[in-house]
């Protein structure tokens, strides 16, 4: 597995990172409908672009695995490819946006059980819940936070 940052974001690594993308959501939103899953592919491509750091995760033979983006220590995305889920993927990029820059905050679909279980692995618990998605749809989020980071005592 080659983890790398994507400088430069390319039509062709964008098509694969939303070819990617859809893979992983049909296999794990299955709250969402299909006409919603189109609906939010427009705006798939325009988040790749403007997330500050892309990171991807990629096989010997330069297929991505997975890939998330980061906005300071937090994880706005992280999507791996159903073929290689349960393989380290993701674990590996959470893990690199630890040490490297201090991730310590997600946003998940509380419909999405097994990110929460993933998350809750890594680390990761639930401090906040939210009824609607930040788009007001009626998705709930949980808002999780990396047991142990940096003021999670001055929270209490």
């Amino acid at each position: 597995m080659i983890i790398t940052e994507a400088g430069e974001r390319s039509p062709a690594l964008t098509e694969r990172l939303l070819a990617l993308w859809e893979r992983s959501v049909r296999a794990t939103h299955t709250f969402l409908s299909e006409a919603e899953i189109l609906r939010i592919r427009e705006y798939v491509p325009e988040a790749l672009a403007q997330v500050p750091l892309l990171i991807t995760a990629e096989t010997v033979s330069c297929r991505p695995a997975a890939f998330m983006g980061l906005d300071g220590q937090s994880l706005e995305m992280l999507f791996v490819d159903p073929e290689a889920q349960g393989q380290g993927s993701g674990g590996r990029l959470v893990r690199w946006g630890m040490e490297r820059c201090g991730l310590e905050r997600v946003t998940v679909n509380e419909q999405n059980p097994q990110a929460i279980g993933f998350y809750r692995h890594m680390g990761f618990q639930t401090y906040r819940r939210t009824e609607c998605d930040q788009q007001g749809r009626p998705y709930p989020l949980l808002y999780m936070r990396l047991i142990g980071a940096r003021g999670e005592e001055a929270r209490r």
